[in-house]
């Protein structure tokens, strides 16, 4: 008997925030006590499957999206579960509560989620210390960041430029934030003289960063599975020209196209299966538009090897799960890599 879709029921039951606390607090203390990170790494480590990309050298190209660990809490104990990367974040400068609750809502006969939660953490402080602690071996670690939402649109650099310098020796890799539709505004972050001049700053200060260190921390730019093709167009030419190093398709959208439920008028992001066409389509225009130079993660409603697949045919070296996660349980990444084609 499969043992998760009966603890998914039970979750499933609770409040999804409260349900999502529960599972991250269960998660965090597994990574902190050894004997237990030993026995889920036997039972759900994956078979090693190694990427390179943008410098850095994966055990496998499934990773874990954004949001799911936002304050870095439980990344030790999430390594146990197959992932070759994971994503903490997003992160901003200063504390903050994010929207008012209820801002995540389950969609189960869709395999689905909404979510408003408005980048809602600790702050980066408080990330910087957790992520300071012994890394799992051979664990790719990205931090996610953005713009706090009391920070004025044309004050916006500032903050990413204070939290690169934070995280530069701390992080494997920095995604920009430019696409969640939570935050008023951030998505103008992504039209071509915005996106031109954040980037055009980060570039330059990653380049005063790297002068004091052996390496260049790779950048990523995440867009939103919403821009027209003009746009991505614009964002695409601004990535290349700032010497950005890859990009992540997608974040959530704000569509609700062919859902019927009464949840879907609910404000927030889109995520899982719905998402996943949407993202492959942007997936797929990145990797002809940029003529396959530009590494892409791909991200969007990946249940299975199929969908990792289609994606990494797309053009992605490398996908990131989240919704996935909680519909299929921590098995997932290790039934993925034994089904995906060799």
């Amino acid at each position: 008997m499969k043992i998760y879709p009966l603890f998914r029921a039970l979750l499933f039951r609770l409040d999804p925030e409260k349900a999502h606390q529960l599972t991250l607090s269960a998660v965090r203390l597994a990574g902190d006590i050894q004997p237990i990170r030993a026995v889920l790494q036997w039972i759900y480590g994956a078979p090693p499957r190694p990427v390179r990309a943008f410098g850095l050298s994966f055990s496998n190209p499934i990773g874990l999206a954004a949001g799911y660990d936002k304050d870095g809490l439980g990344w030790r104990g999430l390594a146990t579960l197959g992932f070759g990367h994971v994503e903490v974040g997003t992160v901003t400068p200063k504390p903050q509560p994010g929207n008012p609750q209820p801002r995540l809502f389950r969609i189960p006969k869709e395999r689905a989620l909404i979510n408003r939660m408005g980048f809602p953490g600790k702050g980066a402080d408080f990330v910087l210390r957790q992520i300071s602690r012994p890394r799992p071996k051979n664990l790719v670690l990205g931090v996610n960041i953005g713009k706090n939402k009391d920070t004025p649109l044309e004050n916006a650099v500032e903050d990413y430029l204070f939290l690169l310098k934070l995280f530069a020796t701390k992080a494997d890799y920095i995604t920009v934030n430019v696409s969640s539709p939570n935050t008023v505004g951030l998505r103008q972050l992504q039209e071509r003289q915005a996106l031109d001049n954040l980037l055009h700053q980060i570039c330059a200060e990653r380049d005063r960063l790297s002068q004091q260190a052996t390496d260049k921390i790779p950048i990523l730019v995440k867009l939103s599975p919403d821009l027209t093709d003009p746009q991505l167009d614009d964002a695409l030419q601004v990535i290349l020209a700032n010497q950005m190093d890859g990009v992540i398709a997608t974040n959530t959208t704000i569509s609700r196209e062919g859902l019927s439920t009464p949840v879907a008028s609910e404000q927030g992001g889109l995520s899982g299966n719905p998402l996943f066409e949407r993202s492959l389509r942007t997936v797929d225009k990145i990797y002809l538009r940029t003529g396959g130079k530009l590494p892409i993660i791909g991200v969007g409603g990946i249940f299975n090897a199929s969908g990792v697949q289609r994606m990494m045919d797309a053009g992605a070296m490398l996908v990131q799960i989240y919704t996935g996660l909680l519909y299929e349980g921590p098995g997932i990444v290790k039934r993925i890599i034994h089904n995906l084609r060799t």
